[in-house]
């Protein structure tokens, strides 16, 4: 005897159909502002697209800056195992936001060609969220916190960021409680200034390498910072990869060379000596 398959499906008597005064949904989560903040400059179809992707991307930039915060602060009250929770989240946001540009890349370089030019200077180097999360994990440049005078709120918390020890710095801090002797020019130094590699930090990672049992809970944490920045790379490649496949080598809308300028990002390295090593062991 088949099984009857029924398309449709009874409404439970118990499920809330009157929320009138009550918090619903779409009060919460305040879709009414989040689905009606698409606004197209023109009238071709794939801007939606090009809207839609870019303010997906500036929420799961946010959620992880929101995290690397999280991170830092349960590092300095020595709680690994939170902290370890929270940046193995960031890894898999980076991930959702590497395949958020395959969607993009549906785009073709004539359909985007239609509306570039209502861009005027807008440009994703002009995003906030993505800037926090580069100086959180330690990419600090200050010439970079000029593009966001406009904004005040914005200017004033990325200059807080930028002169604060970052996640790795934090991290230094906690191999020299534990007894590595980390150089004093990298535990207080003017951490506005981007990160140069240092031999004693090299020399103490390469000890935790060697003896991963022994150090087992600083060896997961340098597996985790390099988990953020195996997927960050990745992120930072699609992105560079897409943008040339749409408009090839054309400059940016903010002003800047474009692939090349996207192209000298993947060369940089928020935990240079974790990959340094690798080399040696």
């Amino acid at each position: 005897m088949s099984e009857t398959r029924q398309n449709y499906r009874e409404l439970e008597q118990s499920i809330h159909t009157d929320l009138t005064d009550r918090l619903s949904y779409g009060k919460y989560l305040h879709l009414s502002e989040v689905l009606n903040a698409q606004h197209r400059l023109t009238d071709q179809h794939d801007e939606m697209l090009f809207i839609i992707i870019h303010q997906a991307s500036e929420l799961w930039l946010k959620l992880a800056g929101h995290e690397v915060e999280a991170a830092i602060r349960f590092l300095k009250h020595d709680n690994f195992r939170h902290a370890f929770k929270v940046i193995a989240r960031v890894k898999l946001i980076l991930t959702q936001l590497t395949h958020s540009w395959s969607i993009l890349a549906t785009m073709t370089p004539v359909d985007y060609l239609k509306f570039r030019d209502s861009l005027g200077p807008a440009s994703g180097f002009q995003s906030y969220c993505y800037r926090k999360l580069e100086f959180l994990l330690g990419n600090k440049n200050e010439k970079l916190v000029k593009v966001h005078r406009h904004d005040p709120a914005a200017f004033e918390e990325l200059t807080r960021l930028l002169h604060e020890p970052s996640l790795y710095d934090v991290v230094l801090r906690k191999l020299n409680e534990r007894g590595f002797p980390i150089d004093a020019e990298k535990l207080e130094r003017d951490f506005s200034q981007p990160y140069q590699p240092n031999e004693s930090v090299r020399a103490a990672w390469f000890d935790i390498y060697s003896d991963p049992d022994k150090h087992f809970e600083l060896y997961e944490m340098a597996e985790k910072l390099v988990d953020i920045e195996d997927a960050f790379q990745l992120w930072r490649f699609k992105h560079m990869y897409t943008v040339q496949r749409i408009i090839g080598t054309r400059r940016g809308t903010g002003g800047s060379s474009g692939v090349p300028f996207l192209k000298k990002a993947i060369d940089t390295s928020f935990f240079p000596e974790l990959f340094a090593i690798r080399t040696n062991l």
